[in-house]
């Protein structure tokens, strides 16, 4: 299906969800060249409609790309990255205390340069649509439901929000009596947070000091980092070996024996005329 506006000729490419009120789609622009691709917001719920229109309109600077109404729905386009899900990628039982901090501060930073209307930001938030890139950075995904937008909602609760995910990424750290932990946990209790420069100055303030790291300490970041890849290959690997396995157990069903294996065999029982058993 083909959705064009003034800036944009969309063609779907994918489907993240699909519901009665919207419908998230992944889109390509046929306008340009490569493979930039396009969170889309289908909208067919009114209501839904005015009350994003309404929350976007409030923001300046906003990473909304395009909004138009197409195929009798109104289409909101934000940016698309493929996922990488916090809530899977997350390793705080393994990492160090100082990388866990270092992940909360680039989650606060996330959010404090997002581009998004509290109100959406909010559902990010509470829909767990953060990701977590190789290089322990942090990035959002806008796959929302946004049936569950409420207008009035403002910093205060979107900085409550993300206190409570970073108090349960360093939830495994509280045996080691980490500083950041025990303060997130009383001043979420308390309500205390009003703006995220006060949740970020309280994990910077309250992490581990930076320490200097060794050469065994940097080969099991990089290690760590690239995990995915060194699973990768030996995923393709094992796949090689089982092919393998597979084809000489056919061969030998087959023909009785494994022909592969005559080449090492009796290779030289006769060399030229002369042969060697005599």
């Amino acid at each position: 299906m083909i959705f064009e506006s003034a800036k944009l000729k969309l063609e779907e490419v994918g489907c993240i969800y699909r519901s009665p009120a919207c419908d998230c789609l992944i889109c390509r622009d046929l306008n340009v060249d490569g493979a930039t691709l396009y969170t889309v917001l289908k909208i067919t719920d009114h209501e839904s409609v005015r009350r994003l229109i309404t929350v976007f309109e409030k923001e300046k600077e906003t990473v909304l790309i395009d909004s138009f109404s197409a195929e009798g729905a109104y289409l909101f386009v934000l940016p698309y990255r493929k996922e990488r899900a916090l809530s899977e990628f997350y390793m705080g039982d393994v990492m160090p205390l100082e990388r866990c901090e270092d992940i909360c501060i680039n989650v606060i930073l996330a959010c404090m340069t997002s581009g998004l209307p509290w109100p959406f930001l909010y559902l990010v938030l509470k829909q767990k649509r953060l990701n977590l890139s190789r290089d322990d950075s942090i990035y959002l995904s806008y796959d929302v439901d946004i049936r569950e937008l409420d207008p009035k909602l403002r910093e205060k609760e979107c900085v409550t929000a993300c206190a409570r995910i970073l108090a349960s990424l360093l939830e495994s750290k509280a045996t080691q009596k980490a500083d950041s932990y025990i303060l997130l946990e009383k001043k979420i209790a308390n309500q205390s947070y009003n703006k995220f420069t006060e949740l970020y100055r309280d994990v910077r303030i309250a992490a581990v000091p930076k320490s200097k790291t060794g050469l065994f300490g940097r080969i099991r970041r990089w290690l760590a980092a690239r995990s995915d890849t060194f699973l990768g290959i030996l995923f393709w690997l094992s796949l090689f070996l089982v092919i393998i396995a597979l084809a000489l157990l056919l061969s030998n069903l087959v023909m009785g024996d494994i022909p592969w294996l005559r080449l090492f065999v009796n290779n030289f029982k006769r060399i030229g005329t002369e042969s060697l058993l005599q």
